[in-house]
């Protein structure tokens, strides 16, 4: 019984090039299941990024310390620490304070511009956002590439 003759071994290319980039980290601080879990469709299964979440101003600090993130989306109306007290403490941790914050609200709060410009909010997204086209709308704010 005869064998076919070996072949040559194929050049493959090195593993940098086949790899993906790291993806981005998000947390999304909202006290709503329903805003989190459309979030997490939204910029995870559709935005391609890895997404945590809190349901609370301080579980939302918590977790910012705790986690190496990108960029946090924070709802601005939460019950007990609101989204722009979140902001600010966060801002005024070393470990935080360069972390790019959106905030997510339903109400118009243009009246808050200068609060947002002190604590160099990268964003405002308005509620109901548009779960196909958040991903986008979030890089663009914080000027990544999709």
């Amino acid at each position: 019984m005869s064998f076919p003759p070996k072949s040559p071994p194929t050049e493959t290319l090195p593993t940098e090039t086949l790899t993906a980039p790291p993806s981005r980290k998000i947390l999304v601080i909202d006290d709503s299941v329903l805003i989190r879990e459309a979030a997490k469709i939204a910029l995870g299964t559709i935005g391609g990024w890895q997404i945590t979440t809190a349901a609370s101003g301080e579980e939302g600090i918590e977790r910012a310390l705790s986690e190496r993130l990108d960029a946090i989306l924070l709802d601005v109306v939460m019950p007990g620490v609101d989204g722009l007290a979140v902001a600010e403490r966060l801002h005024g941790i070393p470990a935080t304070s360069s972390l790019p914050i959106v905030l997510l609200t339903a109400h118009d709060r243009l009246g808050d511009s200068e609060r947002f410009q002190r604590l160099e909010i990268a964003g405002v997204v308005a509620k109901p956002f548009d779960i196909s086209g958040l991903s986008r709308e979030v890089a663009t704010l914080l000027g990544w590439t999709v």
